[in-house]
């Protein structure tokens, strides 16, 4: 009586170098298949990260519309403003949310281009002292010029706003002579013009003087009219609860705090709808990219039935079958799915740089579509080798 064959067997890396053979003895069906898995794997990356590039960029331009910024100044009453402490720009600044407070104080002079024009030639135009930060607070950008410094705000010397630089007569600046306005019986030295200010357009026709050239030289008392704070968005509206008090702790009801911007409104609402829209794309990506995964991967391993009835019939055990072909599906998965991520990346920069976005690529999708390739690579070579391996070898042949 002959024996029955005895299985042997296979150490871990003989199995690893078993499930490689069909790698390296079918390059081109290897190569055609991880393809595939490629362009599901990208497809699912560019869906998520383009939209994401372009929710950035459109939550950027909503920031800019001042969607951070609070304003703060005294209320009228019938017994006139009450003054903000000179403390209270620094005492909002210590406010843990805030990233910036500036202020603007009026320093009730006057203003004209010649010691020979009458009062009100110029009567628009408000004289203001300014905090040095101002243009990060309210994001200046200057005409021509430059803005005041630790120097200059020591000097007579005034930035123009855009509107009052057209009232005084001055389109452009010039070195020598330098340009002079008349300011409280002072000569100032117009040492920049501002762009218009879109979210301060009372900036706009204003003469802007250094806070400690306002106090030397005009007789400014240092008491804040105006002040400016950003803060982080998620908590805007807790630090304009607390704004009030926080500046003048004496008569919090004497403050009037703008609300937040309506842009914030809207960029909360389109940034909830995006995300809902997002995972909607995702989860639909990720769908067909596995179902693209796993016809590649059983079409693969039905191919080669004959291979495995061969291999059944030389003695190799179901799970030696399985395994071979698991780590051969893994692999190619793999391959596939990274260079998918690639090519996902490549083609999202290279849209987000034609359509003048930031590149967003989100880190979840990128290690959801690599794993997915790998988890759904696994099972799709694990189920049809799982039914390979349970046919007789003479089946397997026939088939």
């Amino acid at each position: 009586m002959t024996p029955l064959p005895r299985t042997v067997r296979l150490s871990p890396w003989d199995l690893g170098r078993l499930g490689l053979l069909g790698i390296r003895t079918r390059p081109g069906r290897v190569g055609l298949s991880a393809f595939g898995i490629a362009i599901g794997i990208a497809t699912m990356i560019a869906v998520t990260a383009i939209p994401a590039s372009g929710q950035r960029a459109l939550m950027d331009q909503l920031s800019a519309l001042g969607t951070n910024l609070l304003q703060a100044s005294p209320q009228e009453t019938p017994q006139g403003a009450v003054p903000f402490p000179p403390e209270s720009v620094d005492m909002v600044a210590r406010i843990g949310p805030v990233s910036i407070a500036s202020a603007v104080a009026n320093t009730h002079t006057k203003i004209s281009r010649s010691d020979r024009n009458g009062e009100q030639d110029f009567a628009g135009i408000a004289v203001l002292a300014t905090r040095l930060n101002l243009p990060e607070a309210l994001h200046l950008r200057l005409r021509a010029g430059r803005f005041l410094n630790q120097a200059t705000a020591a000097l007579p010397t005034v930035v123009l706003g855009a509107d009052a630089a057209i009232q005084l007569g001055f389109d452009h600046l010039t070195a020598d002579p330098p340009p002079q306005v008349f300011i409280g019986g002072r000569w100032f030295t117009v040492i920049g013009i501002l762009e218009p200010i879109p979210l301060a357009p009372d900036i706009d026709s204003t003469a802007l003087v250094g806070w400690p050239a306002a106090e030397s030289q005009l007789g400014f008392d240092g008491q804040p009219t105006v002040i400016y704070t950003r803060a982080a968005e998620a908590q805007i509206d807790a630090v304009r609860e607390v704004m009030a008090r926080t500046i003048n702790p004496a008569a919090p009801g004497s403050v009037t705090v703008s609300r937040p911007s309506d842009a914030l409104a809207a960029k909360r609402a389109t940034e909830s709808t995006l995300s809902t829209l997002f995972l909607g794309l995702a989860a639909v990506a990720l769908l067909v990219g596995g179902i693209g995964v796993a016809n590649t991967m059983v079409v693969a391993v039905l191919e080669r039935r004959h291979e495995i009835g061969l291999r059944r019939a030389l003695g190799a055990s179901r799970g030696q079958v399985r395994i071979q072909f698991v780590i051969e599906s893994v692999v190619m998965a793999f391959a596939g799915g990274g260079a998918g991520l690639l090519l996902g990346v490549a083609a999202t920069i290279g849209y987000a740089r034609y359509q003048h976005w930031p590149v967003v690529i989100p880190l979840a999708s990128a290690g959801i579509g690599l794993g997915a390739a790998v988890v759904i690579g696994a099972v799709a070579g694990l189920y049809p080798a799982v039914r390979a391996a349970r046919l007789s070898p003479t089946e397997a042949l026939a088939g």
